[in-house]
C-alpha cells in the first residue's frame, strides 16, 4: 500500500490543504483531505472491472467550505443532535452551538469538519490530529483527537478514532461519507440494497431527536434484517418516516461483540458490496433526504437521495436519556473506536 500527497487548494485564510491518496495492490484507492479529515474518493472495481467512485464529494475546496451536508467529513465533538444545545455534566449545564432548528448538530457552527487537521504518514497509515480547545463550540475540556485512515489489500477502509481530554467532557465521533454503490453522480440510491443487523431503533420526534423510546423494527419500514431496496418502504405512511423526511434514524446493533458486524450495502447495478464492521453500538442510516442543489465530482447534480450515510456512532442526544450508552469521557480516559468498510464484487 502506498500513500502520496498532492496540493488541493487554499482555504479562506490562505492555508494550504492537501489531498492524500492511499492505494492498494489492486489498483483501488481512497483520497482524503486534511480539511475536515474528509474522505473525498473511494475508487473500487465494479462487476465489469471498471473503476467506480462510490463516495460523493466536490471538486474544489471552496465547495467543501461553503456547502452544508458534511460530505465525507469527520464530525464532532458530538456527532448527531443534542436537544436545545444543552447538556448537564457534573452538575454544570453546558450550552453548545445550535445550528439545526434550535438544536446542536454534528459539532456546531464550526465543527471538526471545518478545520484543517495536522497530518502524519506512518508507513501504511494516514494519521490526522487536532486539539479542540476548552469551550470550543461550548464543550468543556481541551480534547486531543486522532483519526487514522487505512486502506489495505483486502479493500478494507479502516477508520480509527481516539480522543483524550483534560476535563470530563462528551465525545461521539463519526465519518459522514455519502455512499452510492452504483457510483457517485449515477442517480438515486433507492435501488441500492441494504441489510442492517438491527432489531431496534430509537424513536425520533419531528426534529429528528430521539425521544428516549426504543422501537422494534418488526412489521415496520425500518426492518432491514433481511436485505431490501432502500426505496421499498421509504414512502410508506409512517410517522417516523415523516419526521425524518425518509430515513434519518439511529439503528441499535444486535451484536454484543467488540467488533460488530453491522450489515452491508449493495449496488444493484455495479454489484459492489460494502460490508460494515464497527466497535460502536449503533449506526445512523440517513437516506440523503435534504441533499439538494449541488454539483458533485462527476459534474452531475447531487439531488435528494443520490447518496446515503451509514454513520457508526453512539446514540444521539444521549445526555438526556440515561438508559442510552454513555458518551461521557472522563478526564484522561481514552475514547477509542474503529469502523471498517470492506468492498468487493458479488
Amino acid at each position: 500500500m502506498s500513500i502520496s500527497k498532492n496540493k488541493f487548494g487554499f482555504d479562506k485564510e490562505e492555508n494550504r490543504v492537501y489531498e492524500f491518496k492511499l492505494e492498494n495492490k489492486n489498483g483501488h484507492y481512497i483520497t482524503v483531505l486534511n480539511y475536515g479529515a474528509t474522505l473525498r474518493k473511494i475508487i473500487v472495481s465494479d462487476k465489469n472491472k471498471n473503476l467506480v467512485d462510490v463516495c460523493l464529494g466536490y471538486n474544489t475546496l471552496k465547495e467543501y467550505e461553503e456547502n452544508d451536508g458534511y460530505l465525507g467529513a469527520i464530525v464532532g465533538r458530538h456527532a448527531n443532535r443534542i436537544k436545545d444545545g444543552k447538556f448537564d455534566l457534573n452538575d454544570v449545564t453546558y450550552t453548545v452551538a445550535t445550528n439545526d432548528r434550535g438544536n446542536h448538530l454534528h459539532g456546531g457552527v464550526k465543527g471538526f469538519d471545518k478545520y484543517i487537521w495536522d497530518y502524519e504518514i506512518d508507513n501504511d497509515k494516514l494519521i490526522f490530529t487536532r486539539e479542540s480547545k476548552h469551550l470550543e463550540e461550548g464543550y468543556p475540556g481541551n480534547l486531543k483527537i486522532k483519526v487514522v485512515y487505512e486502506f489495505n489489500d483486502n479493500n478494507e477502509l479502516i477508520i480509527k478514532y481516539e480522543a483524550v481530554s483534560d476535563e470530563d467532557t462528551i465525545v461521539n465521533l463519526t465519518n459522514h461519507t455519502y455512499f452510492n454503490l452504483n457510483g457517485e453522480g449515477s442517480g438515486s440510491i433507492l435501488n441500492n440494497i441494504l441489510n442492517l443487523k438491527s432489531s431496534y431503533y430509537t424513536e425520533n420526534d419531528e426534529k429528528c431527536l430521539p425521544t428516549g423510546k426504543i422501537l422494534t423494527v418488526e412489521n415496520s419500514p425500518f426492518d432491514f434484517k433481511s436485505p431490501k431496496k432502500i426505496g421499498e418502504n421509504i414512502n410508506d405512511d409512517n410517522i417516523q418516516l415523516k419526521n425524518g423526511a425518509g430515513y434519518d434514524h439511529n439503528f441499535i446493533l444486535d451484536s454484543k461483540d467488540d467488533l460488530k458486524y453491522a450489515g452491508y450495502l449493495y449496488g444493484d447495478e455495479s454489484k459492489i458490496k460494502m460490508y460494515i464492521y464497527t466497535t460502536c453500538p449503533a449506526i445512523q442510516f440517513y437516506s440523503g433526504n435534504v441533499l439538494t442543489n449541488r454539483v458533485g465530482k462527476s459534474e452531475n447534480n447531487y439531488s435528494e437521495r443520490t447518496g446515503l450515510c451509514l454513520e457508526t456512532q453512539y446514540y444521539p442526544n444521549s445526555m438526556e436519556h440515561k438508559h442510552f450508552p454513555s458518551i461521557i469521557l472522563k478526564k484522561n480516559d481514552l475514547f477509542k473506536e474503529k469502523t471498517i468498510y470492506k468492498f468487493l464484487v458479488e
